[in-house]
């Protein structure tokens, strides 16, 4: 993605770390809610993968393509599990963003070798309406994941402090919601550097 380096890294590691976390959530789950931990590791792994700075590490030509497929088969995939679950429409979204931005990306790698196809795409960053119909929809899933994590009801006096259920980590709902919200911040800023 474009934009200072620092910036870049710093988004790298938040979405590696994510990443992770969402891998020890799958392992934690079953079912549905292991399927949607996994998409949601490969979002975080594959936006750490983008978000690294191209001055330091310009990608291949090909490695564009390669995650305009991989997230491809992601989007076909949530849109089959949307049947069963809503939240896979918001994978849905995330998947076929990252396509989205794949194919910018790769759009500006050919135009700075001469292609004329793709040059007009790349240099505005993509469709103007497409990235703004994104933000938009990111901007409204942060805000409403961040309302979620505050609390509604106080604790207690006297309640013992809260530490990790016995279940472990991978249980925390409140780090999963703090986990989807950190991606969608991340995704807003993916794409503004459009």
């Amino acid at each position: 993605m474009h934009g200072p380096a620092m910036s870049g890294w710093l988004l790298m590691a938040l979405c590696a770390a994510t990443g992770a976390y969402c891998l020890l959530r799958a392992r934690a789950r079953t079912g549905e809610e292991r399927r949607a931990a996994r998409a949601e590791a490969l979002m975080g792994f594959g936006m750490a993968a983008m978000a690294v700075p191209a001055a330091v590490v310009a990608p291949p030509a090909w490695g564009w393509v390669l995650y305009a497929v991989l997230f491809g088969v992601a989007a076909l995939r949530a849109l089959w599990s949307s049947r069963r679950s809503g939240h896979h429409l918001h994978h849905l979204v995330g998947s076929s963003a990252m396509v989205y931005m794949s194919v910018v990306m790769a759009g500006s790698g050919a135009a700075a070798h001469g292609s004329h196809a793709s040059h007009a795409m790349a240099a505005a960053g993509g469709v103007p309406l497409l990235t703004g119909l994104l933000l938009v929809y990111y901007a409204a899933y942060v805000l409403r994941s961040g309302a979620r994590l505050i609390p509604v009801t106080a604790v207690p006096a006297g309640a013992p402090a809260g530490g990790p259920p016995a279940e472990g980590w991978g249980a925390r709902p409140e780090l999963a919601l703090a986990c989807r919200l950190t991606m969608g911040i991340a995704m807003f800023a993916m794409l503004l550097t459009l």
